[in-house]
């Protein structure tokens, strides 16, 4: 228990200090998490919440992985695209918070849905000089579905491009901004804080 008391103070005073501690407190009052958006769009609630099935996820080196393996980590799951303009804007950013804030408590993941797979997404995440954000691939959908999909086995739905997913400690979705957003700013370190403390809801 003081092990995980521990790891959540660290990831709060990389998220902002007290007032991350605040955010974490509203938190495990139960209150809805503090506002964040982007210029158009703003970060939705996912009601009912409902865990991330075991999928596989293919890295961009060609390893696999699961949700599972992130367990116990607030995971900022991002969508996109290199055909996406927006995307080129956004990349940079979670790569600057995985740099950051990234480690034991927060893991930022961007899945690329380039059908081309490495060939094209493997040149570009060089072009922009992208160092520390993890990089998948899902050329077939098994992650993200269009919006009009009903499909229960694949646990994202896209309903612009990007998009971030939060997926809280305990494997839960929790909710999506579409559209590109500065994820090292104030309101996304508060709103990423205020899901570190539900490690234990």
């Amino acid at each position: 228990m003081d092990h995980e008391v521990t790891r959540r103070r660290v990831l709060l005073r990389l998220l902002g200090g007290a007032a991350a501690a605040a955010c974490a407190s509203s938190a495990a009052a139960g209150e809805n998490p503090p506002p964040f958006g982007g210029e158009r769009h703003q970060f939705t609630v996912v009601r009912p919440e409902r865990m991330v099935p075991p999928v596989p996820i293919t890295r961009l080196d060609g390893e696999t992985a699961t949700f599972y393996a992130f367990r116990n980590k607030v995971v900022l799951v991002n969508f996109w695209a290199t055909w996406c303009p927006a995307c080129r804007t956004e990349l940079p950013s979670l790569d600057r918070l995985q740099q950051v804030a990234g480690g034991t408590d927060l893991q930022v993941i961007a899945v690329s849905l380039d059908v081309q797979g490495p060939a094209v997404v493997a040149p570009y995440v060089r072009k922009l000089n992208i160092r520390h954000l993890e990089i998948y691939l899902d050329p077939e959908g098994r992650v993200v579905r269009a919006a009009n999909n009903d499909n229960p086995g694949v646990p994202f739905g896209r309903y612009g491009m990007p998009i971030s997913y939060i997926v809280d400690p305990a494997g839960r979705i929790a909710g999506y901004l579409v559209g590109d957003a500065d994820w090292t700013s104030d309101g996304a370190r508060r709103l990423l804080a205020y899901y570190a403390g539900r490690r234990n809801g």
